[in-house]
Order: structure tokens, then sequence, then C-alpha cells
């Protein structure tokens, strides 16, 4: 599949999620399939819990967050001590 076919799986409608991305149909915004994954889901849990999904769904949020952060300039969460 290919970034363009994976990038239309993910919307943005203002009156949905506040304008969040979101997987199209649903109201799962890409932050939280993220937040699933960094804590230790797999995309098998994930499909699991949400049956209206697909994995090609998770795939886009990930492609959606690498594209986002492609031209943002790092910036640390946390400030390191001196």
């Amino acid at each position: 599949m290919s970034d363009e076919q994976l990038l239309e799986r993910i919307a943005s409608v203002p009156n949905v999620m506040v304008g969040k991305p979101v997987i199209k149909g649903t109201r799962l915004t890409v932050e939280h399939i993220l937040n699933l994954l960094a804590h230790g889901s797999s995309t098998a849990d994930i499909l699991d819990e949400y049956s209206g999904i697909a994995a090609e769904d998770i795939q886009a949020c990930l492609l959606f967050a690498s594209q986002s952060l492609s031209s943002t300039a790092f910036m640390p969460l946390v400030a390191e001590s001196a």
C-alpha cells in the first residue's frame, strides 16, 4: 500500500475529537493509537480491542506521525540538568 493510500485512512474533521487526526470513520485518534503502541500494546492487541479498524489503519497512524515530525525541529521534552 502506498503512502498516499495509507494517509487517506487518516482524517481531521473539526467536529470529531476537536479536529485531532483520527482513523477515518472512527473516533480513534492517531495520538491514542501511538500511545497504546508506546505502552507496549501490539498491533494484534489493538485490533482485538477495536474491531472496526485494520492493521493498515495502525500503519497509517505511524506514517502520519512520521511525516508530521519530519519537518519539525527537535525540542527536548525534559530539560537536561547541568
